[in-house]
C-alpha cells in the first residue's frame, strides 16, 4: 500500500525468510558460518538456537540459497513426526524412492537411506539433515537422530546432523536420558538480538535492498525502534511495517519516534496507551496545581 508513497520497489520488512534481505552483523555472519561449517563437517551434530524471531529461518534459507559444492541437504520443518514419518522425509528429500510396505519399517527406511549415503561418499559427496524447530522434537525421533549419526565407514561418519531451534533446545539436550545426543555436539551457537546500532544498521540495511533512496526513519526513531522491539528482527519487521503504513496515512515522508512508538502500540494490542497517558499527565497537572495552590495559600495567610 505505501510503496509507492515512500518510492519502494517492494515490501522491506516483510516476515518471510527472504536470503537476499539477510542483514550480515557480525553474529548473524558467525552463526551463517557455524552452519556452513556444519553442512560440511565430518559428522555429529551442530547446534544453533535463538529466541523466537532472531533470523534463525533465514539463516537457513540464506545456507540453502548458497552454491554448496559436494554437499547434498536434507530440510526438516516440521519436526513435530514419528519416527517413520521423520525417516521418510529425509529419503524424500534426499531423493531416495521407497514404495510399499517398506514406507512403514523403520529397518528398510534405514537400509535405503544407508544405501544413499553410501552412494554419496562413493562420489565424494556429503549429506547433511537440517532440523529447523529442533527443541519440538519427540524423545523417540531425537534418539533415532542420534542413531542416524551411527551411521559410517572406517574412516568417517556419513551424514551431518544440525539442529535448530528456541533456547529450549539447549535444555532439551541438558537432560540425563539424552546425554549421548548432547556429547556427539560438536558446535554451538546461540544467536543473540540486535544492539542498538545493528538493529538501525538493520533497518537501512532491509530500506535500502527493497530501493530506499533515502532515509524514512529518523536516528530517534530507529532507537525508539530498537527499544520498543528489544532488537529482535522479527518484531523490528513488524513495527516499521505498522510506522510505514501509519506514515502513509499521515502523509507523512519521515517516520520519528511518536509513530515508531504508536505502531509499537498497536502491535501489542495496547490501545489505551494513549488514554492512560492522557490521564497521567492529567494527575500530575492536577498535582502541581494544588501544591501551588496550597502554596499560595500558605503565604496569603501569613
Amino acid at each position: 500500500m505505501y510503496l509507492g508513497f515512500f518510492r519502494l520497489d517492494e515490501n522491506p520488512f516483510a516476515i518471510t525468510p527472504d536470503p537476499r534481505y539477510l542483514f550480515p552483523s557480525a553474529r548473524h555472519a558467525d552463526a551463517l558460518a557455524h552452519l556452513v561449517y556444519g553442512v560440511s563437517g565430518a559428522g555429529g551434530f551442530i547446534q544453533l538456537t535463538g529466541e523466537v524471531g532472531t533470523g534463525k529461518t533465514t539463516l537457513v534459507r540464506s545456507l540453502l540459497a548458497r552454491q554448496l559444492p559436494d554437499v547434498d541437504v536434507a530440510l526438516i520443518l516440521n519436526p513435530r513426526v514419528t519416527v517413520n514419518e521423520f525417516l521418510l522425509t529425509i529419503c524424500e528429500e534426499l531423493g531416495v524412492t521407497v514404495n510399499g510396505p517398506a514406507r512403514d519399517s523403520v529397518k528398510q527406511l534405514m537400509d535405503a537411506l544407508t544405501a544413499r549415503l553410501l552412494s554419496a561418499n562413493t562420489v565424494g559427496r556429503r549429506v547433511a539433515v537440517l532440523i529447523d524447530e529442533a527443541h519440538l522434537l519427540e524423545r523417540d525421533v531425537l534418539e533415532q537422530v542420534r542413531l542416524l549419526t551411527n551411521l559410517e565407514t572406517p574412516t568417517r561418519k556419513l551424514l551431518q546432523i544440525i539442529l535448530i531451534g528456541q533456547p529450549e533446545l539447549r535444555e532439551l539436550l541438558a537432560r540425563d536420558d539424552l546425554r549421548q545426543v548432547a556429547q556427539r555436539i560438536t558446535g554451538r551457537y546461540h544467536l543473540a538480538p540486535l544492539d542498538i546500532d545493528e538493529s538501525a544498521a538493520y533497518v537501512r540495511h532491509r530500506l535500502r535492498v527493497a530501493g530506499a533512496k533515502s532515509e524514512i526513519f529518523t536516528p530517534r526513531a530507529l532507537r525508539s525502534l530498537h527499544r520498543v522491539s528489544g532488537g529482535f528482527p522479527r518484531l523490528i519487521n513488524i513495527i516499521a511495517d505498522r510506522a510505514m503504513l501509519a506514515a502513509y496515512v499521515g502523509n507523512r515522508h519521515e517516520i520519528d519516534a511518536r509513530l515508531v512508538r504508536a505502531a509499537a502500540a498497536e502491535v501489542r494490542g495496547d490501545t489505551d496507551t494513549d488514554n492512560r497517558s492522557r490521564r497521567w499527565w492529567a494527575v500530575i497537572g492536577l498535582t502541581v496545581l494544588l501544591v501551588l495552590g496550597t502554596s499560595a495559600w500558605v503565604l496569603l495567610r501569613r
